[in-house]
């Protein structure tokens, strides 16, 4: 791999991370050149190889890892229980690796990946996308201020309302097997949580309440955790698939003053409806999401939000890729931060059982 030469990236998985979260973003970047697409849908393939051109796809990772010396990066984005084996097979062809959340289903295995990468000298990095949420940027940069005073409770809540339980493999597999809605939006929430406030007390700072409400559902679609931050603040956070009318998207309990945010960062569904990175209004929805900082004394300023960007994801990743003589430079997303995720989650489980 050279500095110079766009990093030659294959995309395992063309379901709605693929499609959506993965692909638009690496083949907007001039950093990347998206060269392998694994898919076995007939559907899916068709789709991808219009938009990405005659060749991309491969039909699955065994035809892929035979090619291996013609790639740099895989991306990983398929059922849950396949990131940690996937994972050792790139790394195993010396390849550079992004997994999406949740890195593994345990902690175990994510520090199995954790010390492969270490051993043959390749990046593994985990998509975190959601710190470039734009609402999340906002609640970061106001904390940094120090507009709101000592943080002393932080309230994050993900929800939506499908109650007739879904089609998707994630629907229809258990927990143990890396479904419900913990594995599914915890990871990011939990990340969250501790970008902005550290550590967590795996022994003691850990309680869940893990429901399933959807008719038969196998796994947990209406969940809460809170956490119990090394530092003393406090995080609540809540995911449901089955709440009609949402709380806040974040609330941020300072000594000075209260932060409310309303409404979901709008990439997902602008990638859904096909707007593509560089849209003017990419990122930007001013219409569906407010925040406002309250003070003791009724005082209410709005705030504007910022510009979200999950391409920042793949931009900071190329900059450490091609800075790194070994391929391993300041990554976008360090694993051990995921594996931290990870231990939270198990925790959580116990708690909850």
């Amino acid at each position: 791999m050279t500095t110079s030469a766009p990093l030659r990236t294959a995309i395992i998985g063309y379901g709605l991370g693929g499609r959506v979260f993965h692909a638009p973003l690496i083949a907007a970047d001039p950093a990347y050149a998206l060269v392998a697409i694994v898919t076995s849908d007939a559907e899916r393939g068709a789709e991808a190889t219009e938009r990405y051109g005659e060749g991309v796809v491969v039909p699955d990772a065994d035809a892929l890892f035979a090619r291996a010396g013609e790639l740099d990066l895989v991306v990983i984005t398929t059922p849950n229980d396949t990131h940690a084996a996937l994972a050792h097979r790139a790394l195993d062809a010396g390849l550079d690796v992004v997994v999406d959340k949740p890195f593994a289903l345990t902690a175990a295995e994510a520090l199995e990946v954790i010390a492969h990468a270490e051993q043959v000298g390749r990046a593994v990095t985990v998509y975190q996308n959601r710190r470039w949420d734009g609402d999340f940027l906002t609640v970061e940069a106001l904390i940094g201020s120090g507009e709101l005073g000592e943080v002393r409770q932080f309230e994050s809540a993900f929800e939506f309302y499908r109650p007739e339980r879904g089609t998707k493999w994630k629907d229809r597999v258990t927990a143990e097997q890396g479904g419900g809605i913990l594995y599914d939006l915890g990871p990011h929430l939990i990340d969250q949580a501790v970008r902005l406030f550290g550590p967590v007390d795996l022994e003691h700072g850990v309680h869940a309440e893990l429901d399933v409400r959807r008719e038969g559902g196998l796994a947990d679609d209406d969940s809460f955790v809170t956490l119990q931050h090394e530092g003393g603040v406090r995080s609540r956070l809540w995911m449901s698939a089955v709440s009609p009318v949402n709380r806040p998207r974040f609330r941020v309990v300072g000594a000075d003053a209260v932060l409310e945010t309303h409404g979901l960062d709008p990439q997902e569904r602008q990638a859904l409806d096909g707007m593509l990175p560089g849209d003017p209004a990419y990122g930007l929805d001013p219409e569906a999401q407010s925040a406002v900082v309250r003070t003791p004394d009724g005082g209410a300023r709005e705030v504007t939000l910022n510009r979200g960007s999950h391409a920042a994801f793949y931009r900071v990743l190329a900059e450490a890729l091609s800075g790194a003589a070994d391929g391993r430079g300041t990554l976008p997303v360090p694993a051990e931060e995921a594996e931290h995720v990870l231990r939270i989650i198990e925790a959580a489980h116990r708690s909850a059982r």
